[in-house]
């Protein structure tokens, strides 16, 4: 086995960022769904990052890099502070872990951002700024503060240590369940499907890593098929934390999504409200729309895993219950078997 999963980031990232998270961040369960895996002829597993501290699977990669920069910057972070710009779900994170450590944090967020998310980052105790109409224009802003005040930035998604810590979730599949034939993540930045893909090519790379994007403003995808970063434009989702560029700078994330991901789907909100509302009522787990594009998947293309253990990430759980009907609104014409 090779030391060297991707050509830039060391799996010796991903062992260290193991040792490191918890208890920060928790080790989630794996739950077998009865009603799913009746439903698709299949071994449909769930791996619930709904059940971290801040909601989502954010908090892996938040741990991990602030608690590195600690180790190196301890006197300039405490000082000046992290800064990052975020969708929501790692805003929350980098709040909570700054706050248990006790350091000052700041949020750059756009006005895409749902106020049910915005809320519970200000409640971790950060500054919260909103700024411009999408996600780019809210990294703009993180760049300005780090030049400016000397903040120490904690990027969403691509830099190594954000990835190694979000590959833990795949260290902890690896221990539940074995001979896994597919994973199933949401896609838009890349760190979560990079780093669980890259941790299970080293572990297991019999395993089909399948991405899951939305079928408008795909950033990662449409890089992907450019063979470069590319800007789309951000539009409005159901998911909404799939929202959001992969920066036209990017070293990290996109090389590592192309080697890693085996096959890709784009998915409608229709068919995320259906999947949503699917896990509500036959599983009674609410999570928020990124967390059921698997399931989403599923129903949209019927994919062949008949005997298959497949797994879904559950990304999160920050959606606000008023949303249900409408949802229900938009899901009223998919048929829960796919067409």
């Amino acid at each position: 086995m090779a030391n060297n999963v991707s050509s830039d980031i060391d799996i010796a990232e991903f062992y260290a960022a193991r040792e490191r998270i918890y208890p920060l961040a928790l080790a989630t369960p794996l739950i077998y769904s009865r009603s799913l895996s009746d439903l698709f002829s299949a071994q449909i597993y769930l791996k619930c990052e709904q059940f971290q501290p801040t909601g989502a699977f954010k908090i892996r990669g938040a741990a991990n890099t602030i608690l590195g920069e600690l180790q190196k910057n301890e006197q300039r972070i405490r000082r000046n502070g992290v800064v990052t710009a975020s969708t929501g779900n790692h805003g929350r994170a980098v709040s909570y872990v700054a706050k248990k450590l006790g350091i000052p944090a700041t949020v750059y967020l756009s006005s895409l951002v749902p106020e049910n998310k915005v809320r519970n980052i200000e409640l971790e105790g950060s500054r919260v700024v909103r700024v411009g109409a999408s996600q780019d224009d809210a990294m703009a802003e993180v760049k300005r503060a780090v030049a400016e005040f000397g903040m120490i930035e904690i990027p969403p998604f691509d830099h190594p240590s954000i990835i190694a810590g979000q590959g833990t979730i795949a260290f902890e599949l690896n221990e539940q369940l074995n001979d896994i034939d597919y994973i199933f993540s949401g896609l838009s930045g890349g760190g979560l499907l990079g780093g669980i893909g890259l941790a299970m090519k080293h572990l297991a790379p019999q395993t089909h890593i399948v991405g899951v994007s939305l079928a408008q403003g795909a950033a990662m995808w449409e890089s992907l098929k450019a063979g470069k970063p590319v800007m789309v434009e951000e539009v409005a989702s159901v998911a909404d934390s799939l929202g959001g560029g992969i920066g036209m700078d990017n070293r990290w994330t996109l090389p590592a999504v192309k080697q890693v991901m085996d096959q890709h789907f784009q998915v409608s909100d229709d068919y995320i409200a259906a999947a949503l509302l699917l896990l509500f009522e036959k599983e009674k787990i609410l999570v928020e729309g990124a967390a059921a594009v698997g399931l989403a998947a599923l129903l949209q293309y019927r994919p062949d895993i008949k005997g298959r253990k497949v797994v879904l990430i559950l990304s999160g759980n920050s959606i606000a219950t008023a949303t249900l009907p409408a949802l229900r609104q938009r899901a009223v014409n998919v048929d829960e078997v796919g067409q």
